[in-house]
């Protein structure tokens, strides 16, 4: 399996990919009970778009969201590739002051992201397939200890739902 490497990755990246495709969740079905989630999350936060993101060798597959109408995007510019690095949240306040992404096509263009903040879908140790992310296009000043754990609460009901998801029909 080869891996691009046009952006980050981690030790397990080969195991996350396999995992990825052997759950078909890479496919482009819908699950309405995730999109009832960035619906949630989207209000909560007050941010103009919350998306559920799976990332392939190369793509970024929005399996979920709210405000956000692009299906896929190329791995390359998504910055759920850091988001899947730890399991720790990961915030960027103003993409337009991060070298990461000052230069990226979903900064520079529209929808011109100015913060994210994602936390990993964590689907065994090691091994994060994807992101729940917060977008706006405005930047934030700060992102609280408490927002970061509430992020998170919703990364782990996602993945807890895909999980589900998975063993009633594996």
């Amino acid at each position: 399996m080869s891996i691009n490497k046009n952006f980050p990755s981690g030790p397990d990246e080969t195991k996350r990919l396999r995992l990825l495709h052997a759950s078909g969740f890479a496919n482009g079905i819908r699950f309405p009970e995730l999109d009832a989630l960035c619906i949630e999350a989207k209000a909560s936060f007050d941010v103009k778009f919350a998306i559920i993101s799976l990332l392939t060798e190369e793509l970024q597959i929005i399996k979920a969201r709210d405000g956000f109408d692009v299906e896929t995007t190329p791995r390359n510019i998504a910055f759920c590739n850091y988001t899947i690095l730890t399991d720790q949240v990961f915030v960027v306040l103003d993409a337009t002051k991060d070298v990461r992404f000052q230069d990226n096509q979903m900064v520079v263009n529209d929808p011109k992201v100015r913060f994210y903040a994602g936390a990993p879908l964590i689907y065994v140790k090691n091994i994060r397939l994807g992101a729940f992310c917060l977008i706006d296009t405005n930047p934030r000043a700060g992102f609280r200890l408490g927002d970061k754990a509430e992020l998170a609460d919703y990364a782990e009901r996602a993945s807890h739902l895909l999980i589900r998801r998975l063993r009633s029909t594996g």
